[in-house]
């Protein structure tokens, strides 16, 4: 999951101020006064079609309004959602949803028909769906994708309106965490099919999640209101929610502060010393990893010399101490701390770095791709999407590289709708990155970077990674699957196309009287289905 912000990893959501034991237990009788939130998401979502969008400010949006077969509760573990229940054959491959009743915001019933056709869509190569290879573990989806296969050939099936089996390729135990993932939303056939541009406009966006939408003024805000019609409306004590799409944060941190903001997803490091103290401060847990793009199509980033100097040349303690002051962890490796290894010990852990700072070395690769202490070396530019903290990593990375490499790069930032195009056209040298795991596995890091995946966007290619890849997606052996995976960031690392910064954590401002709202440490930003104003 592409993430938007700058935000010590256990892999535990938090759930702010709630009350018991059960976080997501019925609170109806401690939610008094006016049930709103308004809670700033950072940006003007790019797309709210769950098939299409990949940043995290999309998928919070999408999650308060579309409910998929399972959710994650506060304590990150997968729960029943539109699936009541579910069961899995004994050789791992044949899973088997049952579905509750639920129904549409226009009444219409929730069926296992729609998952068929939602996923069919998102899958679809005219789709052009930068998260289609998430269905790849189903069995016919990627020939389908490509070209190869038919529609027909994917193996998923509507048995009848509240029954849908899917078949597997192979035993992959990261699957039912999927169907929680926001490509795997239902979206309503009827609506999709008769108006294309359904998810622009507040009127026609038909949704089966807590709330629905009732306006959306583009670059200001978008309003929910709970809906009537969600199947588990009884936990929704929020009456409205509002998602505020300001990008500037010295603007939102002011709104917070004259209580124009209840919740604010970010915050400018340089307010971070000054709050350390305050209640209404949050460092949550994010295991998402901060990393920069090269774009191995343009020169002189095609030279793995050239990629690896500049990786080698950056003081990665100086970003985390000086620049973001967030408790940001140092990273020499792209798969970030908090995810279980086939020996159950943790799989960064057991991997531990790939690479080190080294000055000399970086000035000694530089020479040899032909740019002995900088000199002769092209102009070249690295872009972020606008937000405070971005420009000041990338201001502190461009003082680096002048200093230690002789080299000069400028800056440049772009609105987070114009960077995603640009990334995806490779219409970049240098770029800012995050990606935010979309499940609890590591392959959810490694597969981003197969030949041609829809969110390599590096251009860079690898034979053996694109095996090794595929060898940890064809067992449900564990110990295959982690080496493969080990293997595979090794070579990435080796390669550099991607040259990670730091391991995430995640700052925010949130009113002491807000209970129960959900701040995941990866995909999403907040669920506030169970959320409410004390």
């Amino acid at each position: 999951m592409k993430r938007i912000l700058l935000a010590l990893m256990v892999l535990a959501a938090f759930v702010l101020a709630g009350c018991g034991d059960d976080k997501t237990k019925d609170t109806a009788g401690k939610a008094n006064g006016p049930q709103l939130i308004r809670y700033n998401v950072g940006t003007e979502p790019k797309t709210l079609d769950p098939a299409k969008s990949t940043g995290s400010p999309e998928a919070t949006i999408e999650l308060q309004m579309l409910d998929g077969l399972t959710r994650y509760d506060a304590n990150q573990e997968i729960k029943r959602a539109v699936a009541e229940s579910w069961d899995i054959s004994k050789d791992s491959l044949t899973y088997t949803f049952k579905l509750r009743d639920a129904k549409w915001s226009n009444g219409d019933l929730v069926t296992a028909h729609d998952f068929v056709y939602s996923w069919l869509r998102a899958m679809a190569k005219e789709t052009a769906s930068e998260y289609a290879y998430q269905f790849f573990y189903i069995k016919g989806a990627e020939d389908y994708n490509s070209g190869k296969g038919k529609k027909e050939d994917v193996a998923i099936k509507a048995l009848d309106d509240k029954t849908l089996q899917v078949v597997l390729n192979a035993p992959a135990p990261q699957f039912l965490g999927l169907t929680a993932f926001q490509t795997y939303f239902p979206v309503n056939q009827k609506v999709v099919e008769g108006n294309p541009n359904w998810f622009t406009d507040p009127k026609t966006y038909v949704c089966n999640g807590p709330f629905k939408m009732v306006s959306w003024e583009h670059n200001q805000k978008i309003v929910m209101e709970k809906n009537p019609d969600y199947w588990d409306a009884k936990s929704v004590k929020l009456e409205k929610l509002e998602i505020y799409l300001i990008e500037n944060l010295d603007t939102s941190f002011n709104m917070f502060k004259n209580g124009q903001l209840d919740q604010m997803n970010e915050i400018a490091a340089q307010e971070l010393t000054a709050l350390k103290d305050s209640k209404e401060l949050k460092i949550m847990p994010d295991a998402s990893v901060y990393f920069y793009r090269f774009n191995v199509t343009r020169k002189p980033f095609n030279d793995v010399k050239v990629r690896k100097a500049l990786a080698l040349a950056i003081d990665r303690k100086a970003l985390v101490e000086s620049v973001t002051k967030g408790g940001q962890k140092q990273a020499y490796a792209f798969v970030p701390f908090g995810f279980k290894d086939a020996d159950g010990k943790d799989f960064r852990r057991n991997g531990d770095n790939y690479f080190k700072e080294d000055l000399e070395e970086a000035k000694r690769l530089l020479a040899g791709a032909g740019f002995p202490d900088g000199k002769g070396f092209p102009r070249a530019t690295i872009m972020f999407n606008t937000q405070g903290n971005h420009q000041k990593v990338a201001e502190a990375i461009q003082q680096m590289w002048k200093k230690n490499l002789g080299i000069e790069v400028t800056i440049q930032n772009v609105e987070w709708q114009v960077y995603e195009d640009r990334e995806t056209k490779l219409d970049y040298d240098i770029e800012r990155a995050g990606w935010s795991p979309d499940y609890l596995d590591p392959m959810t890091f490694i597969d981003m970077f197969v030949t041609n995946g829809g969110n390599n966007k590096t251009g860079w290619s690898n034979r053996e990674y694109d095996r090794l890849v595929s060898e940890g997606k064809s067992t449900g052996d564990q110990k295959v699957r982690m080496e493969s995976m080990h293997r595979a960031e090794k070579i990435l690392m080796d390669e550099m196309p991607v040259t990670p910064l730091f391991f995430y954590t995640h700052p925010i401002m949130i009113k002491e009287n807000l209970k129960n709202v959900i701040v995941p440490p990866f995909a999403t930003d907040a669920d506030f289905k169970w959320a409410y104003v004390e």
